[in-house]
């Protein structure tokens, strides 16, 4: 297996160094470390290229649209997609491998923050089970890349939620798994906006995605939620 890491960026200076350098002494060296970025004004692109990693500069932003780039240029077998202020477990490469030997076809890890907040504790404990209503994106996403194309790739029509909108794609390609091991991911928007506001606005984002509420009208919702 020759795994492709993708990880869409935008401004993320200050995170993806140690991102990068993580990865690379967690995996093997034929591993593809790609920074699908997507326009970022600051250093995310040289400090990315420092530490290691092929930076891409999409020509759409999007999270969708700089998935879907990166998936094209990766030579990798399996698609691995993450966040890049999540970290995975340092044996993800062999999960993943043992996964993709056993039959499944796309699949996640479950999930904890790096804040002991019993809220997010609390929400964390849900991503152990395999229903499509709790998968975040923040718990990454490895497919192998077959199952990826038949499935179309990404959503580039969505602005959220365009990670969880997939998963029921996969699903009819291929088997779908939850791994046992943690990828950890950063509290940080939660401390800024706070904790229970901005857990209860992803409720309401995803409760009005549901009802039919338009992907414009979605990131209106979201860019309130934020600055509230």
């Amino acid at each position: 297996m020759k795994l492709s890491i993708i990880i869409p960026t935008l401004h993320e200076e200050n995170a993806i160094a140690s991102l990068v350098a993580y990865l690379r002494q967690h995996s093997s060296n034929s591993t593809e470390i790609i920074v699908a970025d997507g326009g970022s004004a600051d250093a995310t692109c040289s400090v990315a290229t420092a530490a290691g990693a092929t930076v891409l500069s999409c020509n759409c932003r999007g999270r969708a649209a700089q998935m879907n780039q990166g998936a094209q240029a990766a030579s990798g077998d399996v698609l691995y997609f993450l966040h890049a202020d999540t970290f995975p477990p340092p044996q993800f490469e062999q999960s993943i491998s043992q996964a993709i030997g056993q039959g499944v076809g796309s699949g996640c890890f479950r999930l904890k923050f790096d804040d002991m907040h019993w809220f997010l504790r609390l929400n964390a404990w849900f991503t152990r089970f395999d229903l499509d209503a709790i998968r975040f994106g923040d718990q990454s996403l490895f497919v192998k890349k077959e199952v990826f194309a038949q499935a179309g790739g990404f959503d580039e029509r969505l602005y959220l939620l365009e990670d969880q909108e997939i998963i029921s794609r996969l699903r009819r390609m291929a088997p779908f798994k939850v791994l046992s091991k943690y990828v950890t991911t950063s509290a940080r928007k939660y401390k800024q906006v706070g904790v229970y506001w901005l857990q209860g606005g992803y409720f309401l984002i995803y409760g009005l995605y549901r009802l039919g509420l338009s992907q414009k009208q979605l990131v209106r919702v979201y860019k309130w939620l934020v600055k509230g």
